[in-house]
């Protein structure tokens, strides 16, 4: 049985780890090097259709600007006849809400230590006149030695010529500064700071300082910084987060005032920028200039007639080295964002069950190619959706593989958990069968 193999120019293609609405993520690997990277794709049929050519050059050209070990690199930029290809770095670790997400908080002292490598990023990009914009736990990624990086420029701004504001409303609404709200223009730097405070916040408390049901509510509370410190908080951590989380941006903490706070520097190592490299937009160009002798040839070998078989490559992307205990043991699953389980039904059954579960649940359930998308509304403001895609990884064995597409990422993982406990009839365990030692023998490698 052949499997997909997907290649785009000099990388092959393994499994979707991220969706949104513009944009699908894959784990690929460059052939030449042998280096795993992730590549974002976007159709360039979207982009047009809905005028973003603009944001996306922007995008690319600030993430190749804002280089520093705290800030995923972007490598290269390609381009077919249809799609536009970044090449990111690959981030093993995870998002830094799903370690909140299984530890409810963070010591003090891992707080400071990923608040320390937020500010030195932030900073970075400030000081390059570069503006995050949607700074929040879910953008904050895990490498393997856990460090933190920034991730996502989507809504990142520079600023104009001569124009000293901003003015468009973007981010998640609890972590937004009160004077983005007001639509009355505002400081970047200090609005990515807010956020800053807001996600200390989270990562030492475990919840959010403003959270209203409704949106007036939540605004309300943010306008007048009406939030209550828990009592495990220390007074130089209070002090820190009151001084950040001030309504009025011309007195609010500034970044450089934070990197000399007492609180802060306890323990503070700089993670220093990388040395000035020059910055080379030509392949920037190239993709939105649409010079066809630059393009990338897309080679696509396609097996009809079951799910995809996953091989060693695309194992890597579910756990760091070839470690596939999360891919039985489903105690693991909750505490990760891309979450899956194993099945020894036929692709059919896992389907059907999925469907009449996503019914039940209120869901809308979309299904082509053993792919199956559920829609709905979110019981917050917003759209919620997850994708599900199956895979052979033994003869008659099959992996779920669960994913947010849209939504909170909180109401996702109490989705997920609901979702398996609906499931349990066709969910496998490796105790029920064979050893897992000798399953992995069978596997495609």
């Amino acid at each position: 049985m052949t499997k997909k193999m997907r290649r785009v120019g000099k990388y092959e293609l393994g499994r979707t780890i991220g969706e949104g609405t513009f944009a699908k993520v894959k784990f690929a690997r460059n052939t030449d090097t042998g280096e795993y990277v992730a590549m974002k794709i976007m159709a360039k049929s979207t982009i047009l259709k809905h005028r973003m050519v603009d944001q996306i050059k922007r995008e690319i050209s600030i993430m190749k600007i804002v280089r520093h070990p705290n800030i995923v690199r972007l490598y290269e930029v390609l381009a077919s006849r249809s799609k536009i290809y970044i090449v990111l770095e690959f981030v093993t670790g995870g998002e830094l809400f799903d370690r909140i997400v299984h530890k409810g908080r963070l010591e003090e002292s891992e707080s400071r230590k990923y608040f320390q490598q937020l500010v030195d990023a932030v900073a970075h990009c400030h000081s390059k006149g570069v503006y995050h914009r949607d700074l929040k736990p879910e953008n904050l990624l895990l490498d393997t030695n856990g460090n933190l990086k920034v991730s996502d420029f989507g809504l990142s701004a520079l600023p104009q010529q001569g124009v000293e504001l901003l003015h468009t409303t973007c981010g998640t609404p609890n972590y937004v500064a009160p004077e983005v709200l007001s639509g009355q223009g505002y400081d970047g730097a200090a609005a990515d700071i807010w956020s800053c405070g807001v996600i200390l916040f989270v990562i030492m408390a475990g919840f959010l300082p403003f959270s209203e049901t409704d949106l007036p509510g939540l605004y309300r509370k943010i306008n007048a910084a009406e939030f209550s410190c828990p009592s495990w908080f220390s007074a130089e951590v209070k002090s820190l987060i009151h001084g950040i989380l001030d309504p009025n941006p011309k007195t609010r903490t500034q970044i450089r005032e934070i990197g000399k706070d007492r609180w802060f520097r306890v323990n503070y190592m700089p993670n220093l920028a990388r040395e000035e490299e020059e910055v080379n937009l030509d392949d920037v160009r190239a993709v939105f200039d649409g010079f066809e002798g630059n393009y990338v040839t897309e080679n696509v070998e396609r097996k009809d007639g079951g799910p995809l078989m996953m091989n060693a490559f695309e194992m890597i992307t579910l756990s760091q080295g070839l470690n596939l205990s999360a891919l039985f043991d489903r105690r693991q699953d909750f505490v990760k964002r891309q979450t899956r389980f194993v099945s020894r039904e036929a692709p059919g059954v896992i389907i059907a069950n999925i469907e009449a579960v996503a019914n039940s649940m209120g869901l809308k359930a979309h299904t082509r190619n053993f792919k199956t998308r559920l829609e709905g509304s979110s019981m917050k403001a917003g759209q919620f959706a997850v994708v599900i895609e199956i895979y052979e990884v033994a003869p008659s064995l099959f992996m779920v593989d669960v994913r947010k597409a849209a939504g909170e990422t909180l109401e996702y993982h109490k989705f997920y958990k609901k979702l398996c406990a609906k499931l349990e009839n066709i969910i496998w365990r490796a105790t029920e069968g064979m050893p897992k030692s000798e399953l992995l023998r069978t596997m495609t490698f």
